[in-house]
């Protein structure tokens, strides 16, 4: 008889635990192979770079665009900074934000590095201001001109890791003139880097 109620006890918890799956599933909703593939930060980037229809007309270049503009800019910033820090043969995560000049130009100078055997230590400490200098549109063409002020603490070593260049132990600020563009009839709204101006 013991045994009966047991069953019975099983029984209920399984219809309970089923019961709290089913409304789980219907309040988060379910996987779809996709989650997690993309890094958290990188989806806030899009979702500020994507500024959708408010650069549509330069003259809608407002104060409240120029500071949303910005947002997206700084992550971008960091993205793209930490990204060609890390140690690999490409970049990654800001491909999306780079125009093909500029990923090639990247990539180069990553398998440059790489092929001499040095790797890169760089410890992103934060933005100290990014201002717009210059914003222009030629034809479909809008290009936004940013002015980042950046701190780092950065150095490169050798196969011995001995260090090459930069200080392990000392933040260094960083000057950084950089370009966006993006074309107003195209159907991608996102921004992308497309000149490094030094």
């Amino acid at each position: 008889m013991n045994y009966s109620f047991e069953y019975i006890d099983i029984i209920l918890l399984a219809m309970i635990a089923g019961f709290i799956f089913l409304r789980l599933r219907g309040i988060l909703g379910k996987r779809t192979g996709f989650e997690g593939k993309t890094p958290p930060q990188f989806q806030e980037i899009i979702k500020n770079v994507n500024l959708e229809k408010k650069f549509n007309n330069l003259e809608k270049f407002d104060t409240e665009a120029q500071n949303e503009f910005i947002k997206g800019a700084k992550i971008a910033y960091e993205t793209i900074i930490t990204d060609f820090s890390d140690n690999d043969n490409k970049l990654t995560t800001s491909k999306p934000l780079l125009s093909e000049k500029i990923y090639k130009q990247f990539n180069e100078a990553l398998k440059d590095r790489n092929n001499r055997g040095h790797f890169a230590e760089i410890t992103f400490i934060g933005l100290n201001s990014a201002k717009i200098k210059d914003h222009s549109k030629i034809g479909n063409i809008l290009k936004v001109t940013v002015d980042f002020v950046a701190e780092v603490i950065t150095c490169v070593r050798d196969k011995e890791k001995k260090i090459i260049s930069g200080n392990p132990e000392k933040i260094k600020k960083i000057y950084d003139t950089w370009v966006f563009s993006r074309d107003v009839k195209s159907s991608n709204p996102n921004w992308q880097l497309v000149d490094t101006i030094t």
